[in-house]
């Protein structure tokens, strides 16, 4: 009796300490929270997360610079030739006259979706933000915001389908042409760079002083006087870099464009004309090509081409947030 009496508690002890296992993913944060706690390993930590951040990040550019060079260095294509012509013919017999690998159709795609996006989104973007934080701050912050945001979680192919199935069919029966058209790519486009632009333009309207408002107020300035000369232009640096950021974002998306642009590779005389970008022409032939052929380094080096693009957009960001947005 008294030996399964001493055995009891001892039971009970096991079974409470088999509950305090924990999982094992959960076992495994546990150990490295408690090795953090001290400075040395902590420090140890950081410095090797920032390290494979940066290793990560010189490696892609140069894999990439590397492999879109070789068009130039080993193809022994001009640089001219290859950003100021409009002939694609990279699969060309000798016989032929050789292969032709300029991609200013690619660009002027590019470009011209983009610009048309950022022209379209950014305007309702600023009014929307001015709306949210000004306006109605109570029913704005809780529903439209939120709704706005809700945008930026829908896939890009999602977009894309939708624009397949609803504005080419609309542009093509109500407008004119053949649906997919450079006014469908930047429609789409414009829809989803708006929740980069609106999410920037609110945080730079909020961060402004309370006191600034106030002050136009005690001057005798209206609402929409203190909005138009004092709180817009005090958030210019920050507009300004939720529209760079969403140019940025136009110009690198890829699979929504495709589906609706028609991907014609010329040069488009109207909105309605189909178009090709430098993301669509990569995504569509970059699976179909050999490696190390003048077709395949010549789509790497319209991968290069974006990367610089976004390195150009990377600087005009800390640019105009440097000098506070304000030309002088």
């Amino acid at each position: 009796m008294e030996t399964s009496r001493t055995n009891k508690p001892g039971k009970r002890e096991t079974a409470a300490g088999r509950a305090n296992i924990r999982p094992f993913p959960f076992s495994i944060i546990d150990k490295l929270l408690q090795l953090a706690q001290s400075d040395r390993t902590g420090r140890s930590l950081t410095a090797g997360a920032a390290a494979v951040a940066i290793i990560s990040t010189v490696t892609i550019v140069a894999f990439i610079s590397v492999k879109g060079l070789s068009t130039f260095v080993v193809d022994g294509v001009s640089i001219r030739e290859f950003l100021f012509s409009t002939h694609w013919f990279p699969d060309r017999t000798p016989e032929e006259g050789g292969p032709l690998v300029g991609v200013m159709a690619f660009i002027f795609g590019s470009v011209i979706i983009s610009l048309l996006a950022v022209l379209c989104s950014a305007p309702l973007s600023v009014a929307c933000a001015v709306f949210i934080v000004e306006i109605a701050p109570f029913w704005g912050q809780r529903v439209l915001q939120p709704a706005i945001e809700l945008l930026a979680g829908i896939p890009s192919v999602v977009y894309g389908y939708i624009g397949l199935s609803l504005l080419v069919p609309f542009i093509r029966e109500h407008v004119g042409g053949l649906g997919f058209s450079v006014l469908a790519g930047f429609i789409v486009l414009a829809v989803m760079i708006l929740p980069t632009i609106v999410s920037i333009s609110v945080d730079s309207l909020r961060a402004l002083p309370a006191e600034w408002k106030e002050a136009a107020y005690a001057l005798g300035s209206t609402r929409w006087q203190a909005i138009r000369i004092v709180l817009i232009p005090a958030a210019r640096s920050g507009l300004l870099t939720g529209i760079v950021l969403g140019l940025a974002r136009a110009f690198g998306e890829a699979l929504a464009v495709q589906m609706v642009i028609g991907n014609t590779r010329k040069i488009p005389s109207s909105i309605l004309d189909p178009v090709i970008t430098l993301t669509s022409a990569i995504t569509m032939d970059m699976g179909n090509t050999p490696m190390g052929s003048l077709w395949n380094n010549s789509l790497w080096s319209m991968g290069l081409l974006l990367l610089i693009m976004s390195c150009l957009f990377i600087l005009i960001v800390r640019f105009v947030v440097r000098r506070g947005g304000v030309l002088q």
